[in-house]
């Protein structure tokens, strides 16, 4: 069970991407995450959502301020929380974080990364990556920093140096998701993803299903199905993202010889729209106001 816990974290720490790795693949790490408790507001800003022409509608990017909520289970056994967080910034250095906290019985995990990346136009350039594993087993860390003008990446993953090549478009483990989606709202193609990962660069390719309409215990959402391309067909990686909500991943679901082993399910998310109009849609009711710091967002009822 500690290898599953340590595993299934792993897996969520680097969710909708990282889980062509061996880290989920060669464990085949059953985990699920789930939404279950309906949202008390919801708003996919768009016109037909809150009814206001497109030009009235806020205009969402990936790299717009949110975070995300979700839930994880284990079949029927919750195990815990993950976060998604992209704060606002005031100098031209993002920070996206990721925080995951699971356990089963004795067993725990604990997850903090991080990411520092820039803006090169419809590109993100990878600056410092963080990973800090803690609980059950041995506690351990990763971090590597870029250098893209002296084509080099130092990165150190539980206490062992690597000295890397800084070689064309490459990313980390958790800004190649807001890549991703920026690519998929500018482009709507999408193709291969190089990212370093326990000292390695490997590269992920993914294809594009279609649409599909998936409702959850959070709400319902127009969705692009996406599928991870791999060598062998025991394993499907399958994840779908909302146009509406910035291309915010919603599901995620990963197969092992046909069996569900990997359920990841959105549970809230919050948006932050400075200077703009306050939207939401609450009960069926359209709220609007001036604020300094809107935000729209769905939160779990208790």
């Amino acid at each position: 069970m500690g290898t599953f816990v340590n595993t299934a974290a792993t897996g969520l720490s680097i969710a909708f991407f990282a889980l062509t790795t061996s880290a989920v693949g060669a464990q085949e790490s059953p985990i699920k995450l789930n939404s279950a408790k309906a949202p008390l507001t919801q708003s996919l800003l768009s016109p037909s959502s809150v009814g206001l022409d497109s030009e009235a509608a806020p205009k969402l990017t990936p790299l717009t301020p949110h975070k995300a909520q979700y839930r994880v289970f284990y079949g029927s056994i919750e195990l815990g929380l993950a976060n998604y967080v992209l704060p606002r910034h005031d100098t031209g250095l993002y920070r996206y974080e990721f925080t995951s906290n699971v356990s089963l019985l004795m067993l725990s995990d604990l997850r903090r990364v991080k990411s520092e990346f820039m803006v090169d136009g419809d590109k993100l350039l990878p600056y410092r990556y963080t990973h800090e594993r803690s609980g059950t087993g041995s506690d351990y860390s990763e971090h590597t920093s870029f250098f893209k003008s002296q084509h080099n990446i130092f990165t150190i993953y539980k206490n062992e140096k690597a000295d890397l090549a800084y070689e064309g478009t490459i990313f980390d483990p958790l800004m190649v998701q807001l890549q991703f989606r920026l690519d998929l709202s500018t482009t709507a193609v999408i193709d291969s993803y190089k990212m370093v990962k326990e000292k390695e660069v490997d590269e992920y390719k993914f294809n594009i299903v279609g649409e599909e309409i998936l409702t959850l215990e959070s709400g319902t959402y127009d969705t692009i199905k996406i599928e991870v391309v791999r060598d062998s067909a025991k394993r499907q990686t399958f994840f779908w993202m909302a146009p509406k909500l910035a291309y915010l991943p919603v599901r995620l679901s990963h197969f092992s010889k046909g069996s569900k082993q990997l359920d990841i399910q959105l549970d809230s998310y919050q948006f932050e729209l400075p200077k703009q109009v306050l939207i939401e849609q609450e009960k069926g009711a359209i709220m609007m106001g001036d604020n300094q710091a809107s935000t729209t967002e769905t939160q779990p009822s208790h």
